[in-house]
């Protein structure tokens, strides 16, 4: 599955907003060194309940605008 989502780091909890184009997820993390990328594998891995190695940022590791290959999913956001 691949999934386009903003990330808005620094938020008060960790939640997912998939109504919106492309889809809002929200971060406790901030995005300093890495972290808010860390946590979004984290959160993903515990939303949909599959290991975090099946989740691979493709593309905006430095932006909010991130492209997210999730192996193990067949469903397209």
């Amino acid at each position: 599955m691949q999934l386009e989502a903003k990330i808005i780091p620094c938020a008060k909890r960790n939640a997912v907003n998939f109504e919106s184009t492309p889809a809002k997820i929200y971060l406790t993390a901030p995005a300093v060194d890495g972290k808010a990328n860390k946590a979004l594998v984290d959160f993903l891995s515990g939303y949909y309940k599959i290991k975090k190695s099946n989740i691979s940022i493709i593309k905006g590791l430095k932006s909010r605008y991130k492209t997210i290959i999730i192996e193990g999913l067949k469903e397209v956001l």
